[in-house]
């Protein structure tokens, strides 16, 4: 039963002798080990072999293929130390300059918003922290947002199904609609006075289009203490507006209604706009609402404080001059290396 084996062994020799290039070489290898090569086909005659003879049949197979491979190397290495021409080598210009490996840098969005923390932080601001799933107290009920308000309808937020056993209030969970959340769970596990920043990612399912996305970033700021002024959020405001975007910049305060401040204003700042200067709207603030207060256990009538809310996609689009907040999340290189 090792007479096929002797057979390819001498085969196998014969033809490797003969071979004289690297492609005879391949088709060899192919030929003899390949996954469907002679070596192979060997094995599978094991099967008809007496249970004798077995064993020293697959002794003699085993042998062989070591044989074959270990030729095959031999003949390999002297193929490849074979003289050739030069002038069809190819050869390393070791004094031609490498190309340089291209390099990552930070996300546009990454960059505003540790800019952001860098001037806030300058002002005495400590960054905060809090979960994207929220529950419906701290994203509603502790912000002043009453049952009926409009800011509570599905259509306009992303609700998740409530996980069961859930602690403390109950009700529906979803995707923070604004990063407020993170205000009230520092308020209540943090006697005052207290000077914050809030940065992440809010969610609400707005129609993607040039200035809309369903996923964006704030960052909000929240300062509460004794005697605390619209004053000092007006002053605040400009600081930023100066540290941020120069000092011809001009920030204004226009009347409006948000439920966790009275009062409350829209923020605008005038800034350069590629030539020429504009008033652009960043976001809104205002004097926090007694309600939420006692909603954290801060008695109203010893603390006040104020709190204010930016688009970090706005600033960024206004300050590099991208009129498509989309770009800012394609993750096309091209785009993204321009800042």
């Amino acid at each position: 039963m090792t007479d096929p084996i002797d057979e390819l062994e001498s085969q196998a020799t014969r033809d490797l002798a003969a071979i004289a290039n690297a492609q005879d070489l391949e088709q060899f290898r192919i030929q003899y080990m390949g996954s469907k090569g002679l070596l192979k086909q060997l094995m599978t005659q094991l099967k008809s072999v007496p249970p004798d003879q077995k064993p020293l049949f697959g002794k003699r197979a085993n042998e062989l293929r070591g044989k074959i491979e270990s030729l095959f190397e031999q003949r390999k290495g002297e193929l490849g130390s074979s003289t050739t021409p030069k002038s069809k080598s190819p050869t390393l210009d070791i004094t031609e300059p490498g190309l340089p490996p291209r390099l990552g840098r930070t996300h546009v969005i990454t960059q505003t918003l540790d800019e952001l923390n860098e001037v806030f932080g300058r002002m005495g601001f400590d960054v905060a922290t809090g979960p994207e799933v929220e529950d419906d107290y701290h994203n509603f009920v502790a912000l002043n947002i009453p049952e009926q308000h409009p800011a509570r309808d599905p259509l306009d937020n992303f609700y998740l199904k409530h996980p069961a056993g859930d602690s403390k209030q109950g009700g529906n969970h979803l995707l923070r609609s604004q990063t407020s959340t993170i205000q009230i769970r520092v308020m209540e596990t943090t006697a005052p006075p207290i000077r914050i920043i809030a940065p992440g990612r809010v969610y609400r399912p707005d129609e993607h289009d040039a200035t809309h996305t369903s996923m964006f970033h704030q960052i909000e700021g929240l300062y509460v203490d004794r005697n605390v002024t619209m004053a000092d959020l007006k002053t605040t405001l400009i600081q930023f507006a100066h540290a941020y975007f120069g000092p011809e910049a001009e920030i204004r305060l226009r009347p409006s209604f948000f439920p966790f401040t009275e009062p409350s204003a829209e923020l605008d700042i005038k800034m350069r706009v590629k030539d020429t200067w504009d008033w652009v709207e960043l976001g809104g603030c205002g004097m926090v609402d007694p309600n939420v207060f006692e909603a954290v256990g801060y008695d109203p009538e010893e603390w006040t404080g104020f709190a204010f809310g930016l688009g970090v996609e706005r600033i960024a689009m206004r300050k590099y001059g991208i009129t498509d907040i989309r770009w800012l999340f394609e993750n096309d290189v091209r785009f993204l290396r321009q800042f």
